[in-house]
């Protein structure tokens, strides 16, 4: 077994938005593993407000993937500026491609494990192995440490938030009319994937719907969702707030922690929901729910496929051509899932 506790820790791992909170689980259950350890973290530069204010690490380095360290020599540099705190004693990889394992590798470790692309496998301690077809992706990065040998505890989805990024929401609902007493239902129906989304006028329509109930309605996303956004705004006939373009990752936890219930398309944004105990309604397809959707039990999740193939990614499945989209997925269904959730927390 690799001894965890005492030791200068670091773990590599370069991904996207949803990719990076589903590893929060897995940094709790390695600070419970290892308490007097000094755990650092290696994140994207645009993603580091995840793990800003996490405590259950000791360092955070952010690498300006796309910038400045996106060459050997920028990946160079982090690895040098990392070794200048200190000897590490070991590198835990949580994703097998080429830069973070050409990283874990620079790290110069006494012990490097966790997952590795093939050409640097050689170099590795323990190379601990993917399981993306029978486990969730949050569990899938817990398995590292089953793997090497011990038994793991969690708590979940997690991003701290900062009483400033608090405050900055706060100011911002105020600014809108939202009270205290207010149920708040939050969207967020954008993806990176078009064929994630579901379509924009039946947003509108379940929103319209809501706030002639009385409920206050709030829409994300990042700046890349604005146009879209605004048009289901335009659609509407009811009023909504436009938080879409206006938060930071940390900020929109904040804006998001408010929300009594988040509907959501499969997307980055929906983890950051579950992050903060958010009651989930999510709309998926193609990628399968068991092992991509939300990682909490408070979440209605509806599907757009009756069936799915282990054996091949959302991208093999698009190519084949038989995917039908998310229109599948009704409106009646949509509300329903909401009312359950609102049901659930006591709210009607």
């Amino acid at each position: 077994m690799i001894e965890l506790d005492g030791k200068r820790i670091v773990v590599t791992f370069l991904m996207h938005l949803g990719d990076v909170v589903l590893t929060t689980p897995f940094i709790h259950a390695l600070r419970k593993l290892a308490p007097h350890s000094h755990i650092t973290y290696v994140i994207d530069k645009k993603l580091a407000d995840v793990y800003r204010h996490n405590p259950y690490i000791d360092a955070l380095v952010e690498v300006d993937k796309k910038g400045v360290h996106n060459s050997i020599g920028g990946l160079n540099q982090i690895a040098k500026e990392i070794r200048s705190q200190g000897s590490v004693d070991v590198v835990i990889n949580l994703h097998p491609n080429e830069r973070t394992s050409y990283l874990a590798w620079k790290l110069k470790a006494k012990v490097t494990t966790g997952m590795s692309h093939f050409l640097f496998r050689p170099f590795m301690t323990k190379v601990t192995r993917l399981n993306r077809k029978t486990v969730h992706a949050a569990q899938m990065y817990m398995n590292v440490l089953e793997q090497l040998g011990y038994v793991i505890e969690h708590e979940g989805l997690e991003i701290f938030t900062s009483p400033e990024w608090d405050e900055k929401v706060q100011a911002f609902y105020a600014s809108h009319g939202v009270m205290e007493t207010d149920c708040l239902i939050g969207f967020n129906i954008g993806s990176a994937v078009p064929e994630k989304r579901w379509p924009k006028e039946r947003f509108a329509h379940i929103a319209d719907t809501l706030a002639k109930e009385g409920y206050k309605i709030v829409f994300f996303g990042g700046p890349m969702d604005e146009e879209m956004v605004q048009d289901v705004l335009d659609t509407m006939t009811e009023p909504a707030i436009k938080g879409t373009g206006q938060f930071s990752i940390g900020e929109l936890a904040s804006a998001m922690k408010r929300c009594d219930c988040l509907v959501t398309n499969d997307s980055g944004p929906m983890h950051v929901g579950v992050s903060q105990g958010v009651p989930i309604v999510a709309l998926y397809g193609p990628s399968n729910p068991a092992l991509y959707g939300p990682f909490t039990e408070k979440a209605v999740v509806l599907e757009s496929m009756e069936h799915y193939d282990v054996n091949k990614n959302m991208k093999q499945v698009l190519k084949e051509g038989n995917y039908k989209g998310l229109s599948v997925i009704s409106e009646e269904s949509v509300l329903a899932g909401i009312r359950t959730m609102l049901e659930r927390k006591g709210m009607k």
